[in-house]
């Protein structure tokens, strides 16, 4: 059986729990923020910097410490060929032993051309030892593909990811698939979901941006969707944990988005998250970028202000999550 980086799964009672409050940003100027706790204790983090040219990881004790850690460069665009142009949304995951980076990367003369590659460490501190290239996490077919994360249930170990497909009107749309290994699936890709809400479909057709986390018998599935400026939004998929994850008339998608901008909050274009937990694994953690104006000059991929952002969430009496509204920034 292939190990993977643990999903999040929530099992605690948080009835009359003290919730934990954050001073948010938590780290500026960094979008698609993936944080993972791993098992010595540390908060791992990587996120896109807004000049996209590399990966940078840092750890801490608590989440909140996280702006304040040193970020050490583990991997560098290449000068040029593919991995040469906007590396975009890595994400650290720890597998049988090892820690392994799935990011998106494309090249100079092709800069919205992009592939998922995979990279590997084998040193206790993934801020230390030697990161080496697997090279190109190949789907069933070549075209735009993106935002990789990976989880692991009843012993298979799965990709989610975002791609184009060319007979599909859209930029994106979501697929899963098994591994056989960190840096391969195998298999039919199946299609979870494709930009066909309205609220999906503002300036960009997008799904993107998946992230993992189960509670109460079921599987759930964030995704964020249209551009990346204040019409950013996260939607929701949801699974049974007893059914096939392949089958896609095993998902169930919302009508509405479930996280998106608040005027009253000053947050505009929340989405492209990641979970966690507090240290003691008794409350959930929403992991998110968002900015904190709506007016942006020029092409939002370039405007460096996508902060990142944490907050606890809660679960409804139907076993779904409830993220509520993203906060206001904490007063400095």
């Amino acid at each position: 059986m292939l190990g993977c980086s643990k999903v999040i799964e929530s099992q605690t009672d948080r009835e009359g729990a003290k919730q934990l409050e954050f001073a948010n940003p938590i780290v500026e100027q960094r979008a698609d923020p993936w944080v993972y706790l791993h098992q010595d204790g540390y908060y791992y983090f990587t996120a896109s910097v807004p000049e996209y040219d590399r990966i940078e990881l840092r750890r801490a004790k608590t989440i909140q410490e996280l702006g304040k850690a040193e970020p050490v460069n583990i991997w560098t665009k290449h000068a040029a060929g593919t991995m040469s142009a906007n590396i975009w949304a890595p994400e650290i995951h720890y597998i049988d032993g090892k820690w392994y980076v799935y990011v998106a990367a494309a090249r100079q003369g092709a800069p919205f051309d992009h592939r998922i590659y995979v990279l590997e460490n084998d040193a206790a501190n993934p801020l230390e030892g030697e990161w080496t290239e697997k090279g190109q996490l190949r789907t069933n077919w070549e075209s735009f593909s993106l935002d990789a994360t990976t989880f692991e249930h009843q012993g298979i170990n799965y990709l989610v990811w975002a791609q184009k497909d060319p007979k599909i009107d859209g930029n994106s749309n979501l697929y899963i698939a098994e591994m056989s290994n960190p840096w391969t699936i195998k298999g039919e890709q199946s299609l979870l979901s494709k930009p066909d809400q309205p609220w999906e479909r503002i300036g960009f057709k997008v799904n993107e941006g998946p992230a993992v986390i189960k509670r109460n018998g079921k599987i759930f599935i964030t995704y964020s969707a249209s551009a990346t400026d204040d019409n950013y939004s996260m939607g929701l998929l949801t699974a049974s944990d007893t059914s096939n994850l392949l089958d896609p008339k095993n998902w169930s998608k919302t009508d509405t988005p479930v996280f998106y901008s608040s005027l009253e909050n000053s947050q505009y274009g929340p989405g492209h998250n990641s979970f966690t937990t507090t240290p003691d694994g008794k409350q959930d953690v929403l992991i998110y970028h968002a900015r904190n104006y709506k007016e942006i000059h020029g092409d939002p991929l370039y405007d460096p202000n996508r902060q990142t952002r944490a907050q606890i969430f809660t679960w409804n009496s139907d076993g779904t999550p409830n993220f509520g509204r993203p906060v206001a920034d904490s007063s400095k």
